[in-house]
């Protein structure tokens, strides 16, 4: 049995790779520091091939010891402060573990002899597109306008480029498109989530900068995309990077309401004129899908059906509680 390291795995990406890799009979080594709660594990928690570490991947000495005690195949890196707010209110924490622990974890996985690093990189690492009319691929020139992106971007030049190459070790890059959909670790501060649990219940949506556009793709791809590459040839991997998501899933904020009025017809939208965003990019994924075959499962459409439904039907009873949102969250 193949045994994974995932960091951050009690996390909204996190909680759904975990019971993928149990059903898919690897062996399972969980670090996370719960700052959201455990329940999106307690299901999976007594699994014979599971293993629980409450440890803060930048707490180097208890890393060492998991990882050399663990006979590890490969490291799946998702523990970060993520996104652009949490990491500019956690500039420090942020720094510490985007870019401190990452260097560490690639460093230790060379050390060891993991043949498999996965790290969850982002399509923020583009900023804005360089063409209006055309779409970001992976050889686009980065423009991260973010502490988060630049510390991805940072971490990915160190392994991809900098780190010295040996053919032991295969690192990969997953810059993934915005995430939405249900998880075991819900969140409802991600666009698709909040723009649809807001209309849920029954509450005015407010839209600014409706013409900017991202990539979208659902929670349970991300760990599709994942699972293609840990179990891909090493030759097609390694040390390479990927747009996760698909082609035909980028969106304006426009066109997502637009979605939205067809599950909600009395939706109440009100769009506020911005006409500035430093992040304004189309990705494309053909690369993913050529050299992997990876293919998405879900649309946004289904995505918004699946949130109007465990909003309305009352599944997460107070989607306005704290412990759904990266940063501090008014009640309106």
């Amino acid at each position: 049995m193949k045994n994974i390291l995932v960091t951050g795995g009690a996390g909204y990406v996190g909680s759904i790779l975990l019971r993928r890799l149990l059903d898919d009979g690897y062996g399972v080594v969980c670090v996370d520091t719960l700052k959201f709660g455990g329940e999106s594990i307690i299901d999976i928690y007594e699994h014979p091939n599971f293993t629980f570490h409450k440890v803060d991947v930048a707490d180097a000495a208890a890393m060492d010891k998991i990882m050399e005690e663990s006979d590890l195949h490969g490291v799946i890196h998702l523990a970060a402060i993520v996104g652009d707010p949490a990491c500019k209110l956690y500039s420090d924490e942020a720094k510490r573990t985007n870019w401190g622990a990452s260097v560490y974890l690639v460093d230790k996985c060379k050390e060891l002899g993991i043949e498999r690093f996965i790290f969850a990189s982002t399509c923020s690492n583009y900023g804005k597109m360089p063409d209006p009319e055309g779409f970001v691929v992976e050889t686009t020139p980065l423009a991260p306008v973010s502490l988060y992106a630049e510390l991805k971007v940072k971490f990915e030049k160190y392994f991809l480029e900098e780190m010295e190459k040996t053919d032991a070790l295969c690192p990969t890059s997953l810059r993934f498109s915005t995430v939405y959909g249900m998880s075991h670790r819900m969140r409802f501060d991600l666009t698709v989530n909040e723009f649809t649990k807001d209309l849920a219940l029954e509450k005015e949506l407010v839209i600014f900068g409706e013409q900017f556009w991202r990539p979208y793709c659902h929670v349970a791809d991300f760990t599709n995309a994942m699972m293609t590459v840990l179990e891909a040839p090493k030759e097609k991997v390694a040390y390479d990077v990927f747009n996760v998501g698909d082609t035909a899933e980028n969106y304006t904020k426009k066109m997502l309401a637009d979605e939205l009025t067809k599950l909600f017809p009395n939706a109440d939208i009100k769009y506020v004129k911005k006409d500035e965003d430093p992040r304004d990019y189309r990705a494309d994924h053909t690369k993913i899908k050529e050299q992997l075959g990876f293919k998405i499962t879900k649309t946004v459409p289904e995505g918004m059906r699946e949130i109007k439904e465990i909003v309305e039907l009352g599944i997460i009873s107070d989607p306005e509680s704290q412990q759904y949102y990266n940063i501090p969250h008014k009640r309106d």
